[in-house]
């Protein structure tokens, strides 16, 4: 299962590039670079800049991929054999998100009269936030991935009980992410996105503290 799960991956990485080959022709010579938050076009450039941007995040995609996979191995906490089966899975997930940003990228160069919806992508970025949020229950102490904060890497009982609060809202707050993308304009759910956003980065750096705190004053 593991070989197989390798090897998906691995063809995962070049899907944009033999999507970029195969649409080669029909893309225009200019194609739009950048875009606004009502999904106007900003720059218009080159087709030769796609495979700049496609060989970039596809470097990016196996950079953070092959980190996560072998970062058992550098980790000096003792629990990275535990964490390694979590970071591969976490892995996988993060290279898909990347893979299918990139190929809907691409599919928005080609086919020009179709704008990029943000609420698509932020949606996306909303399950990917639920995927996350489930593996939050059960990653063990490590310097690179979850609330790596002193107090957290420290004291194992911080560690878990503000992973375990992370985790159900990470994945709560994705859940609503994703809904409230698809069915409010686009304005509001920005708004509603970075409020969320902070909210899954601000409640447990502040819950760990206080576990921190408190553990403090009863020495």
């Amino acid at each position: 299962m593991k070989k197989l799960l390798t090897i998906f991956v691995s063809i995962l990485f070049f899907v944009p590039a033999a999507f970029l080959a195969i649409a080669w022709e029909r893309i225009p010579e200019k194609v739009p670079m950048q875009f606004g938050w009502d999904g106007e076009v900003n720059r218009y450039g080159s087709k030769l800049e796609l495979i700049f941007v496609v060989v970039l995040l596809t470097v990016v995609n196996i950079g953070v991929y092959l980190l996560l996979r072998n970062v058992h191995k550098i980790d000096p906490k003792r629990y990275g054999a535990e964490n390694r089966n979590r970071m591969t899975r976490l892995a996988t997930v993060i290279s898909i998100f990347i893979t299918g940003i990139l190929c809907f990228i691409l599919y928005c160069s080609i086919n020009q009269t179709i704008k990029p919806d943000a609420s698509l992508i932020l949606a996306a970025v909303g399950v990917l936030f639920c995927f996350l949020g489930n593996y939050m229950f059960n990653i063990k102490p490590n310097y690179f991935a979850g609330f790596r904060l002193p107090w957290t890497l420290e004291n194992e009982e911080n560690w878990r009980l503000t992973h375990n609060l992370a985790g159900k809202l990470w994945f709560g707050g994705g859940l609503v992410m994703a809904i409230l993308a698809l069915l409010l304009p686009e304005k509001i759910t920005f708004v509603i996105f970075f409020l969320i956003l902070a909210t899954l980065v601000i409640v447990p750096l502040v819950y760990s503290y206080r576990i921190f705190k408190r553990s403090r004053t009863q020495k």
